[in-house]
């Protein structure tokens, strides 16, 4: 985990928090709620420029990189969208969509770091421990 994704889960957690209890105290999108959703937005604009700065000083994504790139572009497109449902929709209701922002961002956050540094998605790695331990427990070494 990078300091990145410390910020996201800090920023996106606190953000959904707020708007699930605004939304169980039965209270309609207003400025606490909404500007936590612009929290979340302005933490993905930093972002978004230390990576282009990251990427233009000869960082390499280790993973693909116009897929890191998507998440990035889907991920802040996100709080916009979610704002504008919450404007458009002013019931209670609408606080659990921008609580849902929060949470799908720190997720996506860390998609990306998998990607930037390269690890392998969860299910991939579990994939190979899970062949290298039968492997084991046969006596063959590994299971390719």
């Amino acid at each position: 985990m990078d300091g990145w994704f410390i910020a996201a889960l800090v920023v996106g957690l606190v953000s959904s928090a707020i708007c699930v209890i605004a939304a169980l105290l039965k209270k309609g999108p207003n400025d606490v709620t909404l500007l936590a959703v612009a929290a979340v937005e302005l933490f993905l604009l930093s972002y978004l420029v230390a990576s282009i700065v990251r990427t233009a000083a000869g960082t390499a994504i280790a993973g693909a990189p116009w897929e890191f790139w998507a998440y990035l572009i889907t991920a802040i497109s996100l709080p916009v969208a979610g704002f504008y449902w919450a404007i458009l929709e002013r019931s209670f209701w609408s606080n659990y969509v921008l609580a849902a922002v929060g949470v799908t961002v720190v997720v996506m956050m860390a998609r990306m770091a998998q990607i930037w540094y390269g690890a392998a998605a969860p299910a991939t790695a579990t994939g190979a421990a899970l062949r290298t331990g039968l492997g084991m427990a046969l006596g063959t070494g590994s299971v390719q």
